[in-house]
């Protein structure tokens, strides 16, 4: 019998993971493509752009998220849940945008200089991405959509 309920909070996991995936397919999208326009378009720096476009993506992911990747839609939470869900994306940002720039200066330029200059810089976007992926998920997972009691210790303050 433990192990029919091993499997299913195994199951559960993968299941939120993928669902998690999915919402952030959305939001990478919008945060790479939003990142070209501010880019190309309205000719802000790599740094600058990778900024706008995360933030981008922050405010249009947030609802895809609390309803499909970690079905929180009824909890009640929602504004705790935001805020939470700022300060995880906050840290996300931080590492996507060091990894990023990481990954521009110590890697693509110094490795690839003669790759011109608009794929070194969306490749090493989409490294950055896949760690902020990394630090958005179980930040939301361990955090955002899951009730630590915190703030009802503090309420009680």
């Amino acid at each position: 019998m433990s192990v029919g309920i091993l499997q299913k909070d195994k199951i559960g996991q993968y299941r939120d993971l993928f669902s998690f995936f999915l919402t952030a397919l959305l939001g990478a999208s919008v945060n790479f493509f939003s990142q070209i326009f501010y880019r190309e378009t309205l000719d802000y720096s790599f740094a600058t752009s990778v900024l706008l476009g995360y933030l981008t993506a922050t405010v249009v992911s947030f609802v895809p998220t609390k309803l499909f990747a970690f079905s929180a839609k009824g909890t009640g939470n929602t504004s705790r849940e935001a805020i939470k869900f700022v300060g995880i994306a906050l840290v996300a940002w931080a590492v996507q945008y060091f990894v990023s720039v990481g990954t521009l200066r110590w890697i693509a330029n110094p490795l690839f200089p003669k790759v011109e200059e608009f794929w070194r810089e969306k490749t090493s976007h989409v490294v950055g991405m896949g760690f902020s992926f990394l630090a958005n998920y179980f930040g939301h997972k361990l955090l955002t959509f899951r009730s630590t009691g915190m703030y009802d210790r503090l309420r009680g303050r």
